[in-house]
């Protein structure tokens, strides 16, 4: 069954994820505004130095400032963002676990796109109705996994009976519908991630 409570392996895959989130706003940052946010906002150094680093005036250097500062706040999620991504997530393991096909439709955008990473390479499939039947049919590894982010989306990892990883998904939800999932089956890869233990295991 689903584990919906956090655990701290879950909370060091989030502050990940946050992380990462970040290094994605702060590479549409020009250099100078990167620079002053960084220095400025994250490690407390005066304008003053910033600018002379920078070879700009102090009030040009607190103006490249500000404005990454708006950047950074825009390409935050909106709150509770993660939370209703879930939840659509959450429906979608439901419903595969109870063979429910009319509830996969609802949850699944017409045409979402389904990739799983097989030791052969990618196999895609396309459209709802494929993609929810194909859900069904791998329900178990559904009921065996446990949520976790992953990428910074909403996610599963899913291990065999003796621990080891069978598999890792990911979602992407828009407008409260799973547009794209993405599967990790190929052993070799599953072997280099940096993945929590199962729940009950040492």
């Amino acid at each position: 069954m689903l584990d919906d409570a956090p655990a701290p392996e879950d909370d060091a895959v989030l502050a990940d994820s946050v992380g990462l989130a970040l290094l994605v706003v702060l590479e549409s940052l020009g250099p100078g505004e990167r620079l002053a946010f960084v220095l400025h906002d994250l490690f407390a150094v005066p304008f003053e130095e910033i600018g002379r680093i920078l070879g700009k005036s102090t009030a040009a250097t607190k103006m490249l400032a500000s404005r990454a500062r708006r950047k950074v706040r825009a390409g935050e999620p909106p709150a509770g963002a993660g939370r209703e991504q879930r939840a659509v997530v959450d429906a979608f393991l439901a419903a595969a676990r109870g063979g429910d096909f009319a509830e996969l439709l609802r949850v699944l955008h017409p045409e979402v796109r389904l990739t799983v990473d097989t030791p052969s390479g990618p196999v895609v499939t396309l459209g709802a109705t494929r993609v929810a039947a194909g859900a069904q049919l791998s329900a178990g590894a559904a009921a065996r996994g446990r949520a976790a982010l992953v990428d910074g989306a909403p996610g599963l990892v899913a291990w065999h009976g003796d621990g080891t990883p069978q598999a890792v998904l990911a979602f992407t939800v828009a407008d409260e519908r799973i547009t794209a999932i993405r599967i990790v089956l190929d052993p070799a890869v599953l072997a280099r991630l940096d993945l929590p233990y199962p729940a009950g295991s040492a």
